[in-house]
């Protein structure tokens, strides 16, 4: 019989004559609703995890007060009042079970209550999925019981975390079939990661079998940056993944209805270590989940994490969490509301779902204030649904290597992605409308969904890469390259030529062994490739930097090498800031026509050097002159302060267009004695108040606000505005 769901005991009927099962009407209509209903995910977007404040304080099983009020009726009762969609409850991590486990040592302040069936009982009556949340690493007790299962270093060594190919996925497929016994509607799985850094594994008897297994080869002994590690790269995102689809399968066979989502580390900041790809690990879930916050990824993370789940699973939804916390997770303080909603509503104007994350004091004690914020700004956002969602106009690609992320920037990964960061930030300051290619899974349509792309420093390309923007550019495609794009082999290797020698219409000198190189720009440049720095002026354009001769393309500018001192000349002194500009060594631009498109190289890295040390201005500008040069007019356009974002898009029913404002404010802050020079941008009590113009180039009858406190004024084909708020939709039809 196909089980969809019906309670037994009410459902079905046996009668005394005949001993024939029926089910009731009512009881089928329920069943047959919920078997064709939309899997939560698809329709919720807002909703709370909340967890105990961290079990690395009570650890000891003599610590009962440790988690001892953590209460799932009334967790549920305050997500409820506080407007969410969803709870994602901690069921299980690195150190007790939160319910009556036989297979985890169970929270010893709990005693006899059950967090997870208190929590089930109290959401039923509302109807309110609940998702359990799950560690994978994080040491405990499975290492402790099963020293087993450590990861080993090249050196024989034990790594104080869970090797995910030693056995233990036999201890979470127990937790599993535990927990999915209560009925929850999905599982929230943490930490499937291989660390966060050094020292790397695995080396453990287990793993070199696999791999030998698999390759025929023995492992590499060490860290090599060879043809050995290039296998190893690859066995270590397999066994992720491997153990990500065999943690699903199991699941999807107790209980198809299921969902499954895994706490993903594809994205930047995470590189190698973690043994995570940005495709080949997104994939792998029901819907990819990620980490967010100023905290760890910085103010414009925000939107370049939405950014980067939205392309690795192409027109899947995807789910976003932050925290209610000011600094990080468990520090017991709670944002102001306008700090959460900007945070909040810069995702769901991207198109996320959102999950905020609170945890609990000491005891399991719930913060008020925090259920009061978090309600609020819930309120808000589920109000705004309509207006959330939609396709957006993006103009320019962002173009993501894993694999310069990988043989590029290596153990140092902000030697790529620092390019990559400093694009988005030039984007988002320009109010360039942006969206994310990841070279895993870009293909022509995710190309010609831009009229740009950008390769901001991409020192490795591949051949079908190459023949796939090749294609683009001659289809009508407009392509910015910068830096070393294109200068190395698969590992890393340097190139004597340049892989994209073509498109550029130029042919590689050399390689610039300074990053303090500077770029200068005549009076008689094109006005639209000079604005923002005055004529003749050599400015920094720090980052890696390439020297060309031009061979079919037309050079614009000059790129400058830096002065350097006698003694900096001998080597007897280091060079502590960048040092003035010295002699021109070669064109800042190079255009080429390639078919019915246009290539543009910049042979600096003005990407790099917005997100650096000295982010001048006038690199911003440089980038986007180049965008507007080879991409006049948009559909529409944004004037606003650096600190507003805009997202553009577009109704598909009715062709209304919808431009989003997220305003962020940040006073000036002192640095920190401690990790320096990181300095935290200040929590947002005030909403800014900003004036903003918005060009629309198309026909358009009527501009509406949200908010009916900001100013509008139509100018012909110019919209102008003065918004006082985080977050402003303008309607245009």
């Amino acid at each position: 019989m196909l089980d969809m769901g019906i309670n037994s005991e009410t459902a079905m009927k046996k009668t005394a004559s005949t001993g024939h099962i029926f089910v009731t009407l009512s009881a089928l209509v329920l069943a047959c609703a919920a078997w064709s209903a939309e899997p939560w995910f698809k329709t919720l977007n807002v909703g709370i995890e909340t967890g105990p404040t961290g079990a690395q304080v009570g650890c000891d099983p003599s610590d009962v007060g440790y988690a001892a009020n953590f209460n799932g009726r009334d967790i549920v009762e305050k997500s409820v009042a506080a407007n969410a969609q969803y709870l994602v409850i901690w069921a299980k991590d690195s150190e007790f079970a939160y319910y009556n486990s036989k297979v985890a040592p169970k929270c010893p302040g709990l005693g006899e209550r059950d967090v997870l069936r208190e929590t089930m009982d109290a959401a039923a009556p509302h109807k309110l999925p609940i998702i359990a949340y799950c560690v994978v690493q994080g040491n405990g007790y499975p290492l402790r019981d099963h020293p087993e299962y450590k990861m080993i270093d090249k050196d024989g060594k034990p790594i104080d975390r869970i090797c995910l190919n030693s056995g233990y996925i036999e201890h979470a497929k127990l937790v599993a079939a535990e927990i999915l016994d209560y009925g929850i509607a999905g599982f929230h799985i943490d930490m499937i990661d291989q660390g966060f850094g050094p020292p790397y594994g695995c080396w453990c008897e287990s793993c070199k079998k696999l791999f030998e297994a698999e390759y025929g080869k023995p492992m590499p002994t060490g860290i090599t940056w060879d043809e050995a590690w290039d296998r190893m790269l690859e066995f270590r995102y397999n066994t992720s993944q491997r153990f990500e689809k065999a943690m699903r399968k199991y699941v999807n066979e107790l209980k198809p209805e299921v969902t499954v989502d895994f706490n993903y580390h594809g994205y930047p900041p995470f590189s190698f270590e973690v043994g995570q790809r940005p495709v080949q690990h997104a994939i792998n879930a029901d819907f990819v989940t990620a980490e967010t916050g100023v905290w760890g990824f910085g103010a414009l993370g925000v939107s370049l994490t939405a950014a980067f789940l939205e392309a690795s699973t192409p027109g899947m939804r995807y789910q976003v969490a932050m925290s209610r916390h000011a600094r990080i997770y468990h520090d017991n303080t709670c944002r102001p509301v306008n700090d959460l909603r900007w945070e909040l509503l810069t995702l769901r104007a991207h198109g996320s779902q959102v999950t905020i994350v609170d945890k609990t004091g000491y005891d399991g004690w719930l913060d008020p204030v925090a259920y009061d914020r978090m309600g609020e700004v819930f309120k808000e956002a589920r109000a705004k649904e309509a207006y959330f969602g939609h396709p957006q106009l993006p103009e320019v690609g962002l173009y993501y290597s894993v694999r310069s992320r990988d043989w590029y920037g290596r153990e140092t990964p902000s030697k790529y992605q620092q390019g990559f960061n400093g694009a988005h930030k030039a984007m988002f300051y320009e109010h360039i409308p942006f969206g994310v290619l990841l070279n895993e899974n870009a293909d022509a349509d995710a190309l010609n969904s831009f009229p740009v792309v950008l390769l901001p420093n991409v020192p490795i390309l591949s051949k079908a890469e190459v023949d796939i923007l090749k294609a683009y550019v001659e289809q009508g495609g407009n392509l910015i390259v910068t830096g070393f794009s294109g200068l190395m082999g698969s590992m890393g290797e340097p190139l004597n030529h340049s892989v994209l020698e073509e498109l550029i219409g130029a042919k590689f000198v050399e390689k610039l062994d300074s990053s303090d190189n500077f770029m200068r720009f005549a009076a008689d440049t094109p006005e639209r490739l000079r604005t923002g720095y005055a004529a003749d002026w050599p400015f920094l354009v720090e980052g890696p930097a390439a020297v060309y001769t031009p061979t079919t393309a037309t050079a614009v500018g000059e790129l400058m090498k830096p002065a350097r001192t006698v003694r900096q000349q001998q080597g007897k002194e280091a060079l502590y800031q960048p040092n003035s500009a010295d002699k021109p060594v070669g064109p800042a631009l190079l255009i080429n026509v390639v078919g019915k498109g246009k290539v543009v190289c910049i042979t600096g890295t003005p990407d790099f050097a917005a997100a650096g040390e000295h982010p001048i201005p006038e690199v911003r500008a440089l980038l986007r002159n180049v965008v507007r040069y080879l991409h006049p007019e948009h559909v529409v356009e944004v004037s606003a302060p650096q600190n507003i974002e805009s997202i553009i898009m577009e109704n598909a029913a009715d062709k209304a267009l919808y431009v989003h404002f997220l305003g962020y404010q940040s006073p000036p802050q002192c640095t920190p004695s401690q990790n320096r020079p990181f300095v935290l941008p200040a929590l947002i009590e005030d909403a800014p108040m900003f004036a903003a113009q918005v060009t629309v180039r198309r026909p358009f009858k009527t501009v509406t606000a949200l908010n009916p406190k900001t100013t509008v004024k139509v100018d012909g084909q110019t919209i102008h505005l003065v918004i006082n708020d985080i977050h402003e939709v303008v309607s245009i039809q």
